[in-house]
């Protein structure tokens, strides 16, 4: 990933003999292509770094493979789960079902991820996942495309969300399955939790975002 940064570093500075710091070219007169190479380069820059200003920016695809924008849930506390369906946490889905029925109507969403990452507890297609929730869990929270949470395929918003709240030790990493994040209504990713904490014991960090 820095290699790629360096790379188009060296290409942008190499055009428009801007020094690094300058993230934005500031006189951008009639030239074009100057215009073009800084709409690049801003895009470039919030993607690679990290820097996208909240959970608004990006979008993911649903369970039924259409896309959504997170800008949808502006004004919302929400909930990021990476889900699994054969992991000793999956009956985490009964209580953040019954944390959905309890403050859904308050402006609540929970998001669930899937993910086959870890011990490879997710193996179902898309169909398959939204069957098992529905028949064991009757989960009514939105369902997502299966992502990966680590690694070089890691979806944009566990980049953003990874790099905004730190886990264990310091690190970025998920762990496992049922790894949550809270998300304020401002959409900035404002707590995390490991997987061992349960759902429902989560009711007092999920009001006080709900009162702010």
């Amino acid at each position: 990933m820095s290699t790629s940064v360096d790379t188009f570093f060296a290409f942008y500075t190499n055009i428009t003999k801007t020094p690094k710091k300058n993230y934005i070219i500031n006189d951008l007169t009639n030239n074009k292509y100057h215009y073009i190479i800084s709409c690049m380069q801003f895009n470039f820059i919030k993607l690679i770094r990290g820097d996208i200003m909240n959970f608004y920016d990006f979008s993911a695809k649903n369970n039924m493979g259409i896309e959504k924008d997170m800008k949808d849930y502006k004004g919302k506390v929400v909930l990021v789960v990476n889900t699994a369906s054969k992991c000793g946490f999956t009956p985490q889905y009964e209580d953040l079902q019954k944390l959905y029925e309890e403050y859904k109507d308050q402006g609540f969403e929970i998001l669930a991820f899937p993910c086959n990452q870890f011990g490879n507890q997710e193996p179902g297609d898309n169909e398959e996942i939204r069957s098992f929730c529905k028949l064991n869990y009757d989960v009514t929270f939105p369902i997502f495309d299966k992502v990966d949470v680590n690694g070089e395929n890691t979806h944009p918003i566990y980049k953003y969300l990874k790099g905004n709240v730190k886990g264990l030790l310091n690190s970025k990493d998920i762990k496992w399955n049922f790894t949550k994040f809270l998300v304020d209504k401002n959409g900035d990713v404002v707590k995390r939790f490991a997987p061992i904490k349960k759902p429902l014991k989560m009711k007092k960090d999920v009001e006080e975002l709900l009162k702010a």
